[in-house]
């Protein structure tokens, strides 16, 4: 199961140690090795929250986020993400910024941290919005009462959540307003860049978001007709083609994790800057850890972790509403990437051992009252 899961990741990390090793010897290899853990270590709660939504997808598109899913995450985010934000920020054609990514590297590497902050906006909200959307919903299972019972009568106000990420990102772009001002007026660009990014990163929630949400609405709606189509197929003996096993809801979903992923994977690629500023290096060490991220997702579903730990999903959650508040501090103060994996690792880690907890006290409570029950029958 462990190799069969994880089998592809294993090849992958191979090659990409390989090619590092022939592109750069072995300072290379060193240099992928350690942003492959970076990219693992800052995304495991992405894994988390990717599972919840996989397990809701049949076969086919699970098969498809771990096909065309990983090259869209491994070479679009990791790759041409980079080269686009230079190109658009530097008012440059791609194969200038590509020209400029290989042989000019330091340049390159000011551009885009000079991108950092709509890179930051952008991605900030979009995940505090993920962040506010799950704490202000009424749950049977709550993690932390003391704070998700009273959020959750909060939840009932309309449009809670997008308030008050806006109000977030007004009190961030002011702050740039500020800042400006008191040094000349240098930054106010920056502020306006901040406020726009952030709205573009809002917007883009609210419609793939909403499109998963409604498609995901009628998913159940679909899995009966599927089962009714399989049930036909099984007495015809026709084949169905994936097209028809794949539908709109699953379709959406997938959209939606492509999102999640990409605004997931915004520190990763800022944060590798700080290792290196070789964009082959970069592709190789954070798409080798994409790809451990991606099998740890599927791993997660079909072992059913997140069925069994329940408050690994909320512990996840809770990592993606501080890596939203840690963007938005980034975008002024710098914040080591150790710090930022460590967060999430924490939050989850934590979520893990409650999970545990709950399972034992559970499990004691079960034994207690099947005790009860023989001594009753043999009285």
């Amino acid at each position: 199961m462990l190799l069969k899961t994880f089998g592809w990741s294993f090849a992958i990390t191979a090659l990409g140690l390989v090619a590092a090793v022939f592109y750069g010897g072995w300072e290379a290899f060193g240099i992928v090795a350690i942003l492959s853990v970076l990219e693992i270590s800052l995304s495991f709660d992405n894994a988390v929250v990717n599972a919840g939504i996989l397990k809701k997808m049949n076969a086919f598109w699970q098969k498809i986020f771990l096909t065309v899913g990983v090259l869209i995450a491994v070479f679009g985010m990791r790759l041409v993400f980079p080269v686009v934000i230079v190109a658009i920020s530097a008012k440059m054609g791609p194969i200038e910024a590509v020209d400029l990514a290989l042989n000019n590297k330091d340049h390159y590497q000011e551009l885009v941290t000079d991108a950092h902050p709509a890179i930051a906006a952008f991605g900030g909200m979009f995940l505090l919005m993920i962040f506010l959307d799950f704490i202000f919903e009424d749950r049977d299972i709550q993690w932390l009462r003391w704070i998700e019972r009273p959020l959750a009568k909060l939840g009932k106000v309309d449009m809670l959540s997008v308030c008050i990420s806006l109000i977030v990102l007004l009190i961030t772009s002011f702050t740039f307003a500020t800042h400006a001002h008191q040094h000349g007026g240098a930054h106010v660009d920056k502020a306006q860049t901040v406020l726009i990014a952030g709205i573009a990163g809002l917007i883009t929630y609210m419609i793939v978001g909403g499109l998963s949400g409604y498609f995901e609405d009628k998913l159940e709606e679909e899995e009966e007709r599927e089962h009714e189509e399989e049930e036909e197929a099984a007495r015809t003996g026709k084949k169905r083609s994936p097209v028809v096993l794949a539908g709109q809801a699953a379709f959406f979903m997938f959209l939606y994790l492509e999102v999640l992923d990409a605004s997931f994977s915004f520190d990763g690629v800022i944060g590798a800057f700080a290792i290196t500023n070789d964009i082959v290096l970069m592709a190789l060490g954070l798409g080798i850890g994409a790809m451990y991220v991606r099998s740890l997702t599927v791993y997660l579903v079909r072992q059913g972790t997140l069925d069994d730990y329940v408050y690994l999903e909320h512990g996840a959650h809770y990592a993606i509403g501080a890596l939203a508040v840690i963007l938005m501090v980034t975008i002024q103060y710098e914040i080591n990437e150790v710090i930022t994996g460590l967060v999430g690792v924490i939050l989850i880690a934590w979520s893990f051992w409650s999970s545990v907890r709950r399972n034992r006290a559970l499990a004691d409570a079960e034994g207690k009252a099947g005790s009860d029950e023989k001594t009753e029958v043999s009285v």
